[in-house]
């Protein structure tokens, strides 16, 4: 059995043990000046339309990257591990809120040389909530990723990604996205919620 256990700390650390038999791990997180994005997400109906204006406006025909994301059960946020397919990947811990439009993102990030490992501590400690494929193009404008995915399940969606400087406020960096949205052609209605991870749970529900 796997138990968790939480304990506030100064400074906006957050200390907690996770028992797995007789061992116990414990982890501590600093959420003091933790990164920051503002994202959207929404659905692309034509990849290659949409590849072009970004490309136009990136100057760069963007950089192919294949990412297989195993994400953990986690009492809140959420927890991945992404793996790059090529000996090497990321964890990463972030929250969000569920809504359409622009919203602020909270993460941290720790890099990994070894994910197929990782992978195998972190299924027996939290368990496993599911996983995404995906083929990502990524083209940089500005402050902003963006990101051209196919997803393996789900289709052909985009994501913005307005990398936070400290002096900005969260309307600033929403102004930022809501303006390049409308260079990319990308409408409201096509907005959407939550995680790939989501996306493809509320799928297998619905059939």
């Amino acid at each position: 059995a796997v138990e968790w256990q939480l304990y506030s700390g100064v400074y906006g650390s957050l200390s907690g043990s996770c028992r797995v038999g007789d061992v116990e791990l414990w982890v501590m997180v600093t959420a003091r000046n933790m990164p920051s994005n503002v994202e959207i997400k929404a659905r692309v109906s034509d990849p290659t339309q949409f590849a072009k204006k970004a490309a136009q406006l990136s100057q760069s025909e963007g950089t192919i990257i294949r990412q297989h994301d195993t994400f953990f059960n986690c009492s809140h946020g959420r927890l991945k591990l992404r793996d790059f397919m090529n000996e090497s990947g990321q964890l990463i811990f972030y929250e969000r809120p569920d809504t359409d439009g622009p919203k602020l993102s909270r993460y941290s990030i720790s890099p990994t040389n070894d994910p197929p490992s990782l992978r195998a501590v972190l299924s027996d400690a939290l368990g496993v909530k599911g996983e995404v494929r995906k083929e990502r193009r990524l083209f940089l404008i500005g402050q902003t990723r963006v990101h051209l995915d196919s997803v393996e399940g789900l289709g052909n969606y985009m994501e913005l990604e307005v990398v936070m400087r400290p002096e900005q406020t969260v309307e600033e960096g929403q102004q930022v996205a809501e303006d390049l949205m409308e260079k990319l052609g990308v409408s409201k209605e096509s907005l959407v919620t939550g995680a790939y991870m989501d996306l493809l749970l509320k799928g297998h529900k619905e059939t």
